[in-house]
Order: C-alpha cells, then sequence, then structure tokens
C-alpha cells in the first residue's frame, strides 16, 4: 500500500454454482461490484481450492475485507457454517465451510443456501425493496424459495426451512421430484415437470403439434402454447393449478406482503401467471390475504445470487 492511500472497506461474495464459482468485490455502500471474477468449479485442484484461490486474487491491500458471503446450491445449517451437501460438487459433504474460510482469511465469513439468499437479495435490494414479509419462488429446472419474515431470513433447525418446491400438493402421485419423492409442487410446476407431462401424454398418443420432434423440455411447451396447441396449454394450465396451490399454502403460512418469482420457467409470463391471479382469490380463506398482495418479477438477474450474499454480509457486520 502506499503512503497516504485511504484504505477502502468492502466485502466479497462468492456464488458458487454447479460449473462455476463467482467472486465479486463491493463496496461498504450500494451494489456496484467493483471487480467480478469467474472460474470454473473443474480445473486444477478441488472447488474448494478453486474457490479460495479466486478469493484470494481479488483481494487488495489497499482495501479492508469487512465480510465473506457465500451461497451454495444445497442444504446450509447456516447457524453452524456447515454445508450439508452439494450434489454437483463431490467432497461438499457435511463440510464445515464458515470455518474454513475463516481460518484461512481471518474474517467474518456467512453462508447460506442459494434460493434462500436469492429471496434476501430480492428483498434487500430487487422487488421486495419496502416490505417486511416476503415470499419468493425460483421456478427452473426445479422451484426453490426462500422467506423474509419480519425482516428476517427464515432459516430454521439445520437450515432446512422454506424448501417450497418440496411442498406436498397430491397424495398417492406418480409424477417425481427431484429430490426422489413423488406429489411435491416441483413434480408439476417446473420445467422438469412441465416436460415430463407433456412427454408422457405424447408418448400416449394425444395429438399435438410437438408430435415428431421427440422429447420435448418446458420451452418447447411454451412456444407450442404460445401457438395456441391445445396440448401445451393443458400442460401450462395444469402447471400453473399446482403453482396456485403452492402459493397459497405460503400465504397462508407467512401472510406475506410480496411473492417475487424468478427462474427461467417465470419467463413465460401470463401463459403460467394469469390463471394463478384468476384461482387464488377462490383459494385463499380471507381475501385479506390478496389485500395489497404485491406480485413481482424478480429483478437482480444473475446477480441474484451475488447480492444475496452481500446483503447477508452487511447483516452479519451491523
Amino acid at each position: 500500500m502506499k503512503k497516504g492511500t485511504c484504505i477502502m472497506n468492502t466485502y466479497i461474495s462468492v456464488d458458487v454454482g454447479g460449473t462455476q464459482i463467482r467472486v465479486a468485490v463491493y463496496p461498504e455502500t450500494g451494489t456496484q461490484a467493483l471487480r467480478i471474477k469467474k472460474v470454473a468449479t473443474v480445473g486444477e485442484g478441488t472447488p474448494l481450492e478453486r474457490l479460495i484461490a479466486t478469493v484470494h486474487d481479488q483481494m487488495s491491500p489497499d482495501e479492508n475485507v469487512k465480510a465473506i458471503g457465500i451461497c451454495v446450491p444445497g442444504p446450509v445449517d447456516a447457524e453452524k457454517g456447515v454445508i450439508s451437501f452439494c450434489a454437483n460438487l463431490e467432497g461438499w459433504e457435511n463440510l464445515p465451510m464458515r470455518d474454513i474460510l475463516q481460518a484461512e482469511f481471518n474474517v467474518p465469513v456467512v453462508i447460506g443456501n442459494d434460493a434462500n439468499l436469492a429471496a434476501l437479495g430480492e428483498w434487500k435490494y430487487g422487488a421486495g425493496r419496502g416490505h417486511k414479509n416476503v415470499v419468493y419462488f425460483t421456478i427452473s429446472t426445479g422451484v426453490g424459495g426462500g422467506v423474509v419474515a419480519d425482516n428476517r431470513l427464515l432459516h430454521g433447525h439445520k437450515g432446512l426451512a422454506t424448501e417450497l418446491g418440496h411442498t406436498f400438493l397430491e397424495p398417492d402421485s406418480h409424477y417425481p421430484c427431484g429430490c426422489g419423492q413423488f406429489g411435491h409442487l416441483e413434480s408439476f410446476s417446473s420445467g422438469t415437470g412441465i416436460a415430463y407431462y407433456a412427454n408422457e401424454q405424447l408418448n400416449l398418443g394425444r395429438e399435438s403439434i410437438l408430435q415428431g420432434k421427440g422429447k420435448v423440455n418446458a420451452r418447447d411447451v411454451a412456444e407450442a402454447a404460445q401457438a395456441g396447441d391445445a396440448l401445451a396449454l393443458e400442460t401450462y394450465a395444469r402447471a400453473s393449478k399446482f403453482l396456485a396451490y403452492g402459493i397459497v399454502n405460503t400465504l397462508h403460512t407467512f401472510n406475506p406482503s410480496a411473492v417475487i418469482f424468478g427462474g427461467g420457467v417465470s419467463m413465460v409470463g401470463d401463459l403460467l401467471f394469469a390463471p394463478i391471479k384468476e384461482a387464488l382469490p377462490k383459494l385463499v380463506y380471507s381475501q385479506d390475504y390478496l389485500d395489497d398482495l404485491h406480485f413481482a418479477m424478480a429483478e437482480l438477474g444473475d446477480d441474484v445470487g451475488l447480492l444475496g450474499c452481500l446483503a447477508l454480509a452487511h447483516m452479519e457486520t451491523e
């Protein structure tokens, strides 16, 4: 450090995905990253070694790191700072990530599940700003979510709370969930669930413009629905119905003032959400749940994990 140089306080966010790790450095105030670096999880060294090396690379002698926030794609015991498991990261089972990184960097480290921290990021910096009680759904390959209640992120015992995609909706169902169970919200309203039902019906010989295209995915079904295909429209109406059930369960349980949606499947817009808005008044036991309820699309895009880490790191040091 040069003589007379002012030390800048910073926060570091680390967003761990199945295939890449993103590390961002943020100033003490504001959400515009000073710098961002991404590396593949696979390469020289283990994913943990690559994470540590990348964080070191992003540190500067002219900066004082106040805290590091980490989000990972798997269940986390936030109180203990232990990653229970990450399916795509070998060796990340009962991994004491917080202790490892605090010993390495000598700064406070906080850690959370990616869906929970997406909820926190949207509450703090995105579509949930100004709301004390927020439910966040991410609808993509699977269905995940998080809940902020009275300005606090819900973790639960062992960090397993608010697994919204695993809300149990249909007994004796044969529709699989990514967790290995059946009849969960994810079984019906995720991209995987949408594709599963469409392919099942096509294999039964249902008439559709999708016939003859081989195995279809949720995007194929959305495009067919937008072209007016009856089976595709039925498939999305079914996904909407079950998502409405999942939403009303969260309304009755958490009484949020905002429900926010992210993930690729949510981008189809009214195809998914128009039936939900029509159904909810018939499903809630009191219209008070819907008065002033704010429905919104997520605003933070690909940076939602990084900004969720930033929000969590701020909360650790405030």
